[in-house]
C-alpha cells in the first residue's frame, strides 16, 4: 500500500460518457433521500476517475482531484460550479509533472496547492500549485529517500504549507515536511516506527499554532506484524511528540484520516479496532487523553471509516467505506457525546459507492466524493451533497 492507494481504488477502465445537469446542492426529488442526500455529478473517465480526496470551496465553486482519468489517465484537478457543471482545470501527465493525485487541495492566497502520489522527476510524488484558471506549477519532486515519498496533501499555517509522506524517511516510515509557496522544501521529521509512529496517510490539522496528525502504523503496541498507529503533535520547527498509541482493541487501530478540531478537542476515526474491529470515531485532547465515541458494527451503520469527520454547527459528519444495506458505505452524523445516526446508505449505481474522502462544508451543506459508483459502466465515482 506504500504507493498511497486508498482503501479501495482499482485500476479499471471505462469509456462511456455522460453529464448530470443537477444543480449544485439542489438535486431533484428522485435523487434526494429523506435525509437530504443529493447526487451532483458522475465521472466519465475523460473528466476524471476515482476521486478519493475531499473538495475545497473557493468563492462558491468546489475544487477537487481525481486519482485517474483525464486525457492522460494520470488524474486531474477539476472544478464543479453552479448547475453541477464540471470542468477539468488541469490534467496530469508527462514528466516532470506529477501523476495520480490522492489528496485534497488547500487554498492559500487564492492559489490551490496539492500533492500527487507519484510522478515528478523521481516518480515518488510531487507538491504542486494550480491557479483556478488552470496554470499548474510543480514546486517539489520527492526523491524517495530521507526527504520522503508518496505525499498526503498539505495544510497551511501562517502562510507556510506543512505535510506528511507515507513512505521514505527512516526505513520507509514516512516524514513530516514544510514548503513555502515559492517551493522551498524543508524536512521537519522522520518517523522511526515503534514506539514512534509510522506511515502517516493523512494531512495535518492546525490547532493553536501546533500541528496534529495520525499514523496508520507504529506506536507502542503491536497489531499483528505492525504497530496499531498513533496520534501525534509536531511544531512548525519539527519537534514531534506521540500523544497516543492505539492498542488495537476497543480503543481503535490504524487511523487513516486526519483530525478535526471542535472546541479545543480533536476528533478522528480509526479504520480498524473498536468493539467489532470495524473502526471507531474517537476524541483526544492535546494532552493525549483518548476516548471512543462510537464503534461501528458493520451492519446498516457502516464499517471502516477512512476519512476524517467534518464539523458543521457542532455536529460531526463522516463516511464509512463499507457497510450499509448494500455494503457500499454510509454517510453518518455523530454528536460530540457519541450519538450516531445514519443519514444515507450508498447503493452503487446510479448512486455512488465506497466514499473514503473528507466531507466539505459550504453554505450550510456538505459535499463529498465517492471512489466508485455512479452512472458510467464500472462506476468511476461521483460528487454528492448532503443537507443535514
Amino acid at each position: 500500500m506504500l504507493a498511497g492507494c486508498g482503501a479501495l481504488r482499482q485500476a479499471q477502465d471505462d469509456t462511456q460518457s455522460a453529464f448530470n445537469p443537477t444543480a449544485l446542492g439542489a438535486s431533484t426529488s428522485a435523487q434526494r433521500s429523506a435525509t437530504g442526500y443529493g447526487f451532483v455529478f458522475s465521472f466519465n473517465r475523460r473528466d476524471g476517475a476515482y476521486p478519493d480526496a475531499g473538495l475545497t470551496g473557493v468563492n462558491g465553486t468546489l475544487y477537487g482531484t481525481t486519482y485517474q482519468g483525464g486525457p492522460n489517465r494520470d488524474g486531474t484537478v477539476f472544478s464543479i460550479g453552479a448547475g453541477g457543471h464540471e470542468h477539468v482545470v488541469h490534467a496530469f501527465g508527462s514528466s516532470p509533472d506529477g501523476t495520480h493525485p490522492n489528496a485534497g487541495l488547500t487554498n492559500l492566497g487564492g492559489t490551490l496547492y496539492g500533492t500527487t502520489n507519484t510522478g515528478g522527476t523521481n516518480v515518488f510524488g510531487t507538491i504542486f500549485s494550480v491557479t483556478r484558471d488552470g496554470t499548474e506549477r510543480g514546486l517539489y519532486s520527492f526523491k524517495g529517500g530521507s526527504d520522503g515519498a508518496f505525499p498526503n496533501g498539505v495544510t497551511a499555517l501562517h502562510g507556510v504549507l506543512y505535510g506528511t509522506t507515507l513512505g521514505g524517511g527512516t526505513n520507509g516510515d514516512g516524514t513530516l515536511f514544510s514548503i513555502t509557496a515559492a517551493g522551498t522544501e524543508r524536512l521537519l521529521y522522520r518517523f522511526g516506527g515503534a514506539p514512534d509512529g509510522a506511515n502517516p496517510r493523512a494531512s495535518l490539522t492546525a490547532m493553536n499554532g501546533t500541528l496534529y496528525g495520525t499514523t496508520v502504523g507504529g506506536g507502542a503496541n503491536a497489531c499483528g506484524t505492525s504497530g496499531c498507529g498513533t496520534v501525534f503533535s509536531v511544531t512548525s520547527t519539527g519537534t514531534e511528540r506521540v500523544l497516543y498509541s492505539f492498542k488495537g482493541g476497543s480503543d481503535g487501530a490504524s487511523p487513516s484520516a486526519g483530525l478535526t478540531v471542535v472546541n479545543g478537542s480533536l476528533y478522528g476515526t480509526t479504520y480498524r479496532g473498536g468493539a467489532h474491529n470495524l473502526g471507531t470515531v474517537f476524541t483526544i485532547t492535546a494532552a493525549g487523553k483518548e476516548r471512543v465515541l462510537y464503534s461501528f458494527e458493520g451492519g446498516n451503520d457502516g464499517a471502516q471509516p477512512f476519512a476524517r469527520v467534518t464539523d458543521l454547527h457542532g455536529t460531526l459528519y463522516g463516511t464509512t467505506v463499507f457497510g450499509g444495506p448494500s455494503g457500499d458505505g454510509t454517510l453518518f452524523s455523530i454528536t460530540t457525546d457519541g450519538t450516531e445516526r445514519v443519514l444515507h446508505a450508498f447503493g452503487g449505481t446510479p448512486d455512488g459507492a465506497n466514499p473514503q474522502a473528507d466531507l466539505t462544508a459550504l453554505n450550510g451543506r456538505l459535499y463529498g466524493t465517492t471512489l466508485k459508483g455512479g452512472t458510467h459502466g464500472v462506476g468511476l465515482g461521483t460528487v454528492f451533497t448532503l443537507t443535514p
